[in-house]
């Protein structure tokens, strides 16, 4: 009897780890073997484009400590999932010390100020780079380590105008619409990333760090450099638009439909655009790609205004015509493509991207889903790792050298 309890336990605790094989492997299996598993980052915390960084290497499994002032919350604090604060006041020499200990243990220090705030502080590369040669000093903001516009505040819209880019964008006869931010990430962020990423393959073989002077003005133009190299062409030879990738033609654009809602169609090559005119019910003879390109734009937004745009999707998903719906936000972990490769997930209600690219081997894990930590809720935990006395660590906290909220913000 006690033997056939045992084999029934033994059972149940089976199905029970076969359960739960899927989410141990998501999150132990392949969180200690994340690509970025072992670097440390240390954050200096400002505005989103440098935030994302430390969150993008955090995805991939760096460890990112936030240096933070008191203050109070902002946009910015939703890409501080996963990683740890500690908050220190830098204007006091103490504070100056515990960043210059911190720097000591990072593998990369992220930077987001202006020129020389960094150096006036006594934390320039020149100094902390002396002290630890390994150190990969990142440093990110929207104009660049000199030059006119250096010392200059900017946004996403400065950046891009200056960049040329922003001269590319909306219709034809109408003024530049900015795209939703794109310049700070894409430019910014992501340039970044890949500045540091490079740093740290070149470390293997010199065994030192270097200088990652990115920004937002001069990436974006770098991300834009076949828009530069294609000005004169066939592609974007013509004004605002009035080009093939610009609207300016009724096989790419976007059409909307009886409910209001949206589809894009991309529909270059002969091959797409003959499925295209025939997925509208139109014969290919009748419309021919390469002539009358407004008066086909009307023929065809009347055709798309009688049906709604799941209608659309029914056609045109069984046909490779580059169309595809126009989704929002709230509705693209919903679509199917997007459901079968689990793109997205949800928090608070809130759709979120899983990070890109997939790895096979070492995929990255969303911290987006992780609570956001309050300013230097880490405070006296990163002090101690890096020798600091619990009696130290307390006059700290008395002078207000640094400050502490233990609860996080969920």
């Amino acid at each position: 009897m006690g033997y056939f309890f045992l084999y029934i336990l033994f059972k149940q605790f089976k199905l029970i780890l076969n359960s739960y094989n899927i989410v141990y492997q998501r999150n132990y299996i392949i969180s200690i073997n994340m690509p970025l598993k072992g670097l440390n980052v240390l954050e200096f915390s400002g505005l989103a484009p440098l935030p994302f960084v430390g969150s993008v290497l955090a995805d991939f499994g760096a460890n990112v400590t936030m240096v933070q002032k008191k203050e109070i919350f902002g946009v910015s604090e939703l890409l501080n999932c996963g990683k740890k604060s500690i908050c220190l006041n830098l204007k006091r020499p103490e504070g100056i010390q515990i960043v210059e200990k911190l720097c000591m243990d990072s593998d990369i220090l992220l930077e987001p100020y202006r020129p020389n705030v960094m150096e006036k502080l006594k934390l320039g590369p020149d100094v902390l780079m002396a002290k630890n040669p390994r150190l990969i000093y990142a440093r990110l903001n929207g104009y660049g380590s000199y030059g006119k516009y250096s010392q200059k505040a900017g946004h996403d819209i400065n950046y891009v105008a200056l960049s040329g880019l922003l001269s590319l964008y909306g219709s034809k006869d109408k003024k530049p619409i900015p795209p939703v931010n794109f310049s700070e990430f894409a430019g910014g962020s992501l340039v970044c990333i890949m500045g540091i990423l490079m740093a740290v393959i070149e470390r293997f073989k010199s065994g030192k760090g270097q200088v990652v002077d990115a920004n937002i003005t001069e990436g974006i133009a770098y991300t834009g450099s076949w828009l530069m190299a294609s000005q004169n062409s066939f592609i974007w030879g013509q004004p605002k638009g009035q080009n093939l990738l610009d609207g300016g033609m009724h096989f790419y654009n976007t059409y909307e439909t009886k409910d209001g809602k949206w589809m894009a169609v991309g529909a270059l090559e002969p091959a797409f655009y003959k499925e295209f005119i025939e997925g509208l019910g139109l014969n290919i003879d009748d419309m021919p790609q390469i002539s009358d390109f407004e008066s086909k734009k009307e023929i065809i937004a009347k055709l798309f205004k009688e049906k709604t745009r799941e209608e659309w999707c029914k056609i045109f998903d069984s046909k490779d015509a580059c169309v595809t719906p126009v989704l929002e936000l709230d509705e693209v972990d919903q679509y199917s493509h997007s459901l079968g490769r689990n793109s997205f997930i949800r928090k608070d209600n809130i759709v979120l991207p899983v990070p890109a690219p997939k790895l096979s081997v070492t995929p990255g894990i969303l911290r987006k889903n992780q609570p956001i930590p309050t300013y230097g809720q880490h405070t006296s935990e990163i002090l101690e790792s890096i020798g600091y006395s619990h009696a130290e660590i307390i006059e700290l906290l008395k002078n207000e050298t640094v400050f502490e909220e233990p609860k996080s913000k969920i």
